[in-house]
Formats: C-alpha cells, structure tokens, sequence
C-alpha cells in the first residue's frame, strides 16, 4: 500500500499515468475516500498526458485516523458560526490543505494541477490561495464559498449526508451508501444499479469509518466564510459545477468563479453531485484542456 508521511502523518495515495508527465493531484469531499474519484475519470486524465495523484484524506479510507479526538457538535458550531466565534476543532481544512501540499513534497513535485471536488474544491481553494507557487492551475468540481447567504442543500440530501447507517453490517452499509448515492446524485444521469453496488461494496470492505466524517464537518462549518480568500487566488482557476447538485447549489460555484479573478465557469443540466460515468470524457476534457491552458 503506498504511503507518505505528509504534513505529520501518513496519507494513502495512488498515482497513475508517466511519471514524467505533470502532476496532477485530486482531492477528494467529505466523508469520501480516494476511491470516489471514478478509475475511468482518473485513466481519462492520465491518458490526457498527465500524472495523477489521488488521495485518502485525513481520518478516512486508508489514511491516518484521529481516533477519539472530539469534534463539537454541529448544532453549537452553527450557533457559534452564527454569533461571529469560530468553535474549536480537531483540525481545520488549511491542515487538509497542507495534507495536500505534504503528499507534493513527499513525491518531490514542485508544482501540480489542482482538482478538488466538494469539501475536496474548499481545500483546494486554500491550497491555490496559501500555496500559489505550488500550484500550476486550479479546477473546483461542485463546491462553494462557504458564503451563509446562499442557498442551503436540500433538505433530504443534507438528512442523508449527515445521517449514520443503524449497524455497521455489510448489508445495510452498502444499502446506506447506495440511498446516499442516489439522493445527491445526478438526475439527468443515474448510476447503473449494479454498478453503484459494486462500488459501494468495495468502498465498504476497504474502510468503514464513521467518526472520520464527524471531524471533517467541523473542519468545513468552522472554516466559514472564504470569499476574502478566494479574491486574492491568483492561480488559473476553471470552476465546474452541476446545474441539478441538491447538496452543494450551482450558486455556490458560480460565486467562487465571481470571486477568483479571470476564473471560468462552466454548468451542465443535469448534473448532481457525483461523478457519472456519461460526464467522465467531457470532464476529462474541460479539466485537462484548462491545464494546457493554464500552463501556455
């Protein structure tokens, strides 16, 4: 299994493509392993001419765990949020972000692509404003700026999201996953029921961790409000973001592209929050052709 000892702790990664060629790193969303990232997306981007990096987060799938350290619960941390305090928590997304840059120099590349997706784009988007020179172009899949003024998930996607599967058997692990999947997922491109299962299943026997979860949420709700931030990002960025996401609203990408100076916005009817296999070659396009761009 290849590790990294990035940031202070180890980090599981794949890498897939020629070596030689620029690296690419993907970060995944909340609660998701690196296994999320569809293999076809991953071979498409590799095939594109680039060095794919993908990884297990922090406190989920085959990374480092922070067993037993407390995260508040999300209802204080609202509270908190609301009132202008920033709740303590067990580590925030700028920690997230230099897991990121610690996988870079533990492989010893000096400057990569940078693809996040979800909770994934909002550690991006601290990886492109803290470390630009480290960062050869930006892509932010279905994320947001953490703006309290726009419009929230839908309510049955968020209950989904946050909600814990009765026992930890396999069968109603992967029954859980898949109701997730298809609640946020995308309406105008549903998942092949076998396929979905499939892939549930897999990602079950690999890890099973719940607690992960808790602590990146209180690293998302803590982090608040980044269009400052984002107005100072400097890295090439290209935002792509479902018109149909019922758990991160189109809004929330069209912001960020609104606050990232020169960034590009595209939208697509149709999509959720996932990543279906019919958008996988458009994807891989838009993503690889705003590297070469970016880089010309």
């Amino acid at each position: 299994m290849p590790q990294v000892k990035a940031n202070g702790i180890d980090i599981h990664y794949e890498e897939h493509g020629d070596p030689g060629n620029p690296a690419m790193l993907l970060i995944m969303g909340f609660g998701a392993q690196l296994t999320l990232w569809p293999d076809e997306l991953v071979e498409a981007l590799a095939g594109e001419g680039f060095r794919v990096i993908r990884y297990d987060n922090r406190d989920i799938g085959l990374s480092h765990k922070f067993h037993g350290v407390k995260a508040p619960g999300l209802v204080k941390m609202t509270l908190m949020s609301k009132i202008g305090l920033t709740p303590k928590v067990p580590y925030t997304l700028a920690d997230m972000a230099a897991d990121g840059i610690g996988v870079l120099d533990a492989l010893e590349i000096e400057k990569a692509h940078i693809v996040g997706a979800s909770m994934g784009g909002m550690i991006g988007q601290h990886v492109a404003a803290t470390y630009p020179d480290r960062c050869l172009s930006y892509t932010q899949i279905f994320s947001t700026t953490g703006n309290p003024k726009l419009p929230a998930a839908r309510k049955e996607a968020l209950q989904a999201l946050v909600t814990r599967p009765q026992s930890d058997e396999e069968d109603v692990l992967v029954d859980h996953g898949v109701m997730l999947a298809r609640t946020i997922g995308s309406p105008g491109y549903p998942s092949d029921e076998e396929r979905l299962r499939e892939r549930t299943l897999t990602s079950v026997r690999r890890s099973f961790y719940p607690e992960g979860p808790t602590r990146h949420l209180s690293a998302i709700v803590a982090d608040g409000d980044r269009r400052e931030m984002l107005r100072k990002v400097e890295v090439p960025t290209l935002v792509l973001h479902g018109e149909d996401d019922p758990l991160v609203p189109c809004e929330g990408g069209r912001e960020t592209a609104e606050c990232i100076p020169g960034a590009r916005l595209k939208t697509i009817p149709g999509w959720g929050h996932d990543l279906p296999l019919e958008l996988v070659d458009t994807l891989a396009s838009d993503i690889a052709g705003h590297a070469r761009m970016a880089t010309n």
